[in-house]
């Protein structure tokens, strides 16, 4: 019940009520926090595979700008940190890259370029796999493209490499903060 809702009902607040009001609000807070901190730490724990993927797909030397891997990375975990993000894309990210590592005994991001090739096609096979590929191609590109403001595309690298522009208006400040992963 919300504090006014409470008034309402009751005509004032007791000190007994704004008491349990109190510790209420500072448990929700509490509790989204701790989820918080469980998001960073299971992305923490799939952040290798993930970027290994990326790596993968816009490798170095090839005609599509390539993946900066640490950078795509922090700016993929603070997207997905942002509370507009969505939950279900979120935890579908994490278990996809631990669905990938646990196909191949937890050595994917050890594997060869061929090696991570032949698996990432297999993975591709199945619905669930070619569902999180696309997913993880989105999102890479989405960084890859972001404004420079986000400190991926710095100096327009990538959008001059494709000769594109973004979109305007162009953003005058970040809408979330930097946090090293």
């Amino acid at each position: 019940m919300l504090r006014k809702d409470f008034i309402k009902k009751t005509g004032t607040m007791k000190r007994r009520s704004f008491l349990i009001f109190g510790s209420a609000l500072g448990l929700f807070t509490y509790f989204k926090l701790k989820k918080s901190d469980d998001f960073e730490v299971a992305f923490k724990k799939v952040k290798p595979t993930i970027e290994a993927v990326q790596e993968h797909m816009f490798p170095q030397n090839s005609k599509l700008p390539s993946a900066d891997s640490k950078q795509v990375s922090l700016f993929l975990f603070e997207t997905m940190s942002h509370s507009s993000f969505d939950k279900d894309i979120r935890a579908f990210v994490l278990e996809g890259a631990s669905e990938l590592e646990k196909r191949h005994d937890n050595h994917f991001t050890s594997l060869t370029a061929k090696e991570k090739e032949i698996a990432l096609r297999a993975y591709e096979e199945t619905s669930y796999g070619s569902a999180w590929l696309s997913q993880m191609m989105t999102l890479t590109l989405e960084a890859l493209f972001s404004d420079p403001i986000y400190g991926i595309n710095k100096n327009e690298k990538y959008w001059n490499e494709v000769g594109a522009y973004g979109g305007l208006p162009r953003p005058k400040q970040r809408y979330i903060g930097t946090r090293d992963v």
